[in-house]
């Protein structure tokens, strides 16, 4: 309920306009108190000191706002729907949480290290991985369901082989994205094209002559950095098969997900679905080991087989089996691990909220785009505005749809087709999302993975070379798609179905 002596919108006047010094200072407070807590807490910045830091700096924000006239219902106002925009994504990281912690004690994750073992070699696995993750993605839209599901047993493979979790965390980021922004199933290709004015599959055929250069350029720099030499998993594997539940049955859970994802189902239900599954997988193949979990003697035998389950669903799976790589693997998950990543992702975004909401990144946009004629500068700064969008906002969305309202008459105005406006959106807005670590995209996928944002960023191959190539095709007058210039025909002007011109 709003305090009595806040001033309703009505008794403030016309809100001024944002000055440049009023955009730059909350952006520029945002960028050095981040990087002093990097500066200081290290791999534990996430873990606290960036969410004091983003909501500091939307304290000034606020400020700022408040100072240019608008009224504090309305800041407060769109701090909440903000903050509800990350709703889903807040309910997908629960429901990870608990399908690591389910997945562990079934014995569904140790079954992927299992046979990712037998299956692949140190040589080709990161290349390997990539490719994997590329194809899934594509088949289901979805990055993170992926990274989610077979990104966390291929990360276990990546443990037990010796192998690098950082570059292994970049392989299956960039397979995930590449998948995510080529496929119509996905909610970004879809937001992408609808924002921008563009049909669907033009779009994904545009998107295709930039994502398939940069994810063949990141396999063969995944091959390159496959480890030589011959790898023996004889004692490795017979350990796991004495310490751990190990099984084909155990893969379940997986192609619940896929086709629940397939058929379209919302991708908390599916995720959360293969949790409960995992959950009853365990008690159906090992119920000695979820009644071991629970530690309650003196429960009855069926309220102990619950106790368990509900204890990996909501805190995850711990063991000790005497084999440290083992346990490493094993003892994670639960929706409790994943809380303070949702303290990130809520401070970010009521951080972003206030900064759309007080025109702040318009007006560092704005001037921009009406200097900027040639097609390689209208390119470059929808790229620079989508990739500090997904910096300042924080949210993947908001990133994707703001520069399809802001450049869509630019591009207009300058005889660009839609769909490459589209397409250059999804070569940055999507691809950049996880590699900035208070994004939400950054945040889960380091939540799932394990590893931090700082640490794989830089093997996110495809992800940095995608938004790249969209600049240097551009420059050199490849894939520069044009309107046809007949302004009598209503059908040829019509923005979802251009009678698109190529410049070579």
């Amino acid at each position: 309920m709003a305090d009595s002596n806040e001033q309703r919108p009505s008794d403030r006047s016309t809100p001024r306009p944002p000055s440049l010094p009023d955009a730059l200072i909350p952006c520029i407070a945002l960028i050095g108190l981040l990087a002093l807590s990097y500066a200081l807490f290290g791999d534990g910045a996430s873990s606290g000191p960036n969410q004091v830091a983003l909501l500091f700096c939307g304290v000034i924000a606020a400020g700022v706002a408040y100072k240019n006239g608008l009224p504090w219902s309305g800041i407060r106002e769109a701090v909440v729907d903000g903050v509800a925009t990350g709703l889903p994504a807040i309910m997908i990281l629960l429901a990870v949480g608990a399908l690591i912690g389910t997945w562990a004690m079934s014995g569904t994750i140790m079954s992927m290290v299992y046979y990712g073992l037998k299956l692949l070699s140190p040589n080709y696995f990161y290349a390997t991985t990539a490719l994997v993750c590329a194809v899934v993605a594509f088949g289901i839209g979805s990055s993170w369901t992926v990274a989610g599901t077979i990104g966390i047993g291929l990360m276990g493979v990546a443990t037990h082989m010796g192998l690098s979790p950082a570059i292994t965390a970049g392989a299956i980021i960039s397979g995930a994205y590449f998948g995510d922004k080529a496929s119509p199933l996905s909610d970004t290709v879809n937001l992408a094209a609808a924002t921008a004015g563009s049909d669907i599959y033009g779009h994904i055929r545009e998107s295709l002559w930039t994502s398939v250069p940069a994810l063949g350029i990141a396999v063969v720099v995944f091959a390159l950095l496959g480890r030589p030499g011959d790898f023996d998993a004889t004692a490795l594997l017979a350990s796991i098969e004495a310490k751990a539940t190990v099984s084909l049955w155990a893969f379940l859970p997986l192609l619940l997900v896929f086709g629940l994802s397939v058929a379209r189902v919302a991708p908390f239900v599916a995720i959360f679905a293969g949790a409960l599954a995992g959950g009853l997988l365990a008690v159906i193949q090992d119920p000695a080991r979820v009644v071991a979990f629970a530690n309650a003697p003196t429960l009855p035998h069926a309220l102990a087989l619950l106790k368990g389950t509900w204890s990996a669903l909501a805190n995850g799976y711990t063991v000790e089996s005497g084999d440290k790589a083992i346990d490493v693997i094993l003892s994670r998950g639960g929706m409790a691990s994943m809380l303070n990543t949702v303290w990130l992702i809520i401070t970010a975004l009521a951080f972003g909220a206030v900064v759309e909401h007080a025109g702040l990144l318009n007006r560092l946009i704005d001037p921009l785009v009406a200097r900027v004629k040639s097609p390689t500068g209208i390119v470059s700064t929808v790229a620079g505005t989508a990739i500090l969008s997904n910096v300042i906002t924080s949210d993947q969305y908001i990133s994707i749809a703001l520069p399809g309202r802001t450049f869509r008459g630019a591009f207009a105005d300058r005889g660009l087709a839609p769909v490459m406006l589209s397409r250059v959106i999804g070569d940055t807005a999507t691809v950049t999302s996880p590699l900035v670590p208070w994004n939400s995209c950054g945040a889960y996928m380091a939540s799932a993975l394990g590893v931090g944002t700082i640490a794989y960023a830089g093997f996110c191959f495809f992800n940095i070379l995608n938004p790249l190539l969209t600049i240097v095709f551009t420059l050199l007058g490849w894939r520069v798609i044009t309107l046809p210039k007949h302004a009598d025909s209503t059908e040829e002007d019509d923005p979802q179905k251009p009678r698109l011109r190529v410049v070579k």
